[in-house]
C-alpha cells in the first residue's frame, strides 16, 4: 500500500470547521491555540465562528483552512497513520510542506499571515472572480482565454484540477463572459468559487515580490523522507531547492494538480486521505478514476474510516 495525504485550498472553508477536533483532542487544541498565538489573530474564532463573509476573506481563509489541516493532522499523526506522499491545493502545499518536514510549524502560520494579507491587499482595485469549468478539455478553455486576453479581457486558467476540471481566474466580467461560451462549447457546468481575489495570475505580481522577501528569511529543513509535490511544475520538492522562488512563483503560476494525479498513478498511489475543510480533491482523484480508495477527514466522526 503506498498513501498520500492531500490538504485542500481556499474555498472549502466553512463555519465550525474543526471545533468538533479542537473539542475532544489535546492535540488540535494545541494547533489551534499555536496558530492564535503566533499570528496574533483570532484564527480559532474564525474557524469556529466566523462568519461566511469573514471567512471568504483571504487574509482569514488561508490561515483558518491551513489551521484546520494541521489539528486534524495531528489527531493523526498520533493514530500513527502515515502517509508516503503529500500534496496541497495552492495554500495547501504549505501543510504538505510542513508534513513533510521542509517547513516548521510556527513558520507555516506566519508565512500563511503575510500571504494571505498580500494575496488580498496587494492586487490592483477591480471587481474579480475565479469560477471551476467542469466537463470540457484544458486545451479548449485555454483558447478561449486566449482570445479574449487577445481583446484586452483580463482571464486566463489558473488551476488544472483533473483532466476535466480547470479553474479560471481574471475580472469578474471576463469570467462571466468566458463562462457563458465555455457552457456553449460544452462545459457541463460553470460553477463560481469562494474566493476573493484573481489567484494565481500575474495581477498578484506585487503580492509575490513582497513575499518573496519575507520566504528569504525563512529557514527550510531538508525534510523527512515525505515526497511532497509542488504545484508549479508537478515535480517532488528536494533538498537545496529554492524554496524561496518556488513558492513566490506559486502565487503568480497555475495550480498543476493534474501533474501531482499523474505522479499518483505513475508511482501505484492506491491510497488517499484528505485532511481539512471540503472533500474537492477526494472528488479529483475519484473523477479521474484512479485505481484507490480515497477518504476525506473534516469532521471528528470521519476518523471511524481510518480504523
Amino acid at each position: 500500500m503506498k498513501a498520500a495525504f492531500l490538504f485542500p485550498g481556499q474555498g472549502s472553508q466553512f463555519t465550525g470547521m474543526g471545533k468538533d477536533f479542537y473539542d475532544k483532542f489535546e492535540e488540535a487544541r494545541d494547533v489551534y491555540d499555536l496558530a492564535n498565538k503566533v499570528t496574533e489573530m483570532p484564527v480559532k474564532e474564525l474557524c469556529f465562528d466566523g462568519s461566511e463573509d469573514e471567512l471568504k476573506e483571504t487574509k482569514n481563509a488561508q490561515l483558518a483552512i491551513a489551521t484546520t489541516s494541521l489539528a486534524i493532522l495531528a489527531v493523526i499523526d498520533k493514530m500513527n497513520i502515515k502517509a508516503e506522499y503529500a500534496a496541497g491545493l495552492s495554500l495547501g502545499e504549505y501543510v504538505a510542506l510542513v508534513y513533510g518536514g521542509f517547513l516548521k510549524l510556527e513558520d507555516c502560520f506566519k508565512l500563511l499571515k503575510l500571504r494571505g494579507y498580500y494575496m488580498q491587499n496587494l492586487v490592483p482595485k477591480k471587481e474579480y472572480a475565479m469560477a471551476a469549468v467542469i466537463g470540457l478539455d484544458s486545451t479548449k478553455i485555454e483558447e478561449v482565454c486566449s482570445r479574449h486576453e487577445a481583446n484586452g479581457e483580463f482571464v486566463v486558467p489558473a488551476n488544472y484540477n483533473y483532466s476535466m476540471q480547470t479553474v479560471i481566474s481574471g475580472e469578474a466580467k471576463a469570467i462571466e463572459s468566458v463562462s457563458t461560451e465555455l457552457k456553449e462549447l460544452g462545459a457541463k457546468r460553470v460553477i463560481p468559487l469562494k474566493t476573493s481575489g484573481p489567484f494565481h495570475t500575474k495581477a498578484l505580481e506585487e503580492a509575490s515580490k513582497e513575499f518573496y522577501k519575507d520566504l528569504q528569511k525563512v529557514e527550510f529543513k531538508a525534510g523527512n523522507g515525505v515526497s511532497v509535490i509542488k504545484n508549479l511544475d508537478g515535480s517532488i520538492y528536494k533538498e537545496g531547492d529554492n524554496f524561496a522562488e518556488i513558492l513566490s512563483k506559486h502565487i503568480i503560476s497555475p495550480v498543476r494538480f493534474d501533474k501531482a494525479l499523474s505522479i499518483f498513478k505513475n508511482e501505484n498511489v492506491d491510497t488517499f486521505i484528505e485532511i481539512g475543510p471540503g472533500k474537492s480533491m477526494t472528488g479529483f482523484i475519484n473523477k479521474e478514476k484512479l485505481e484507490s480508495t480515497s477518504n476525506s477527514i473534516q469532521k471528528e466522526e470521519d476518523l471511524e474510516k481510518l480504523k
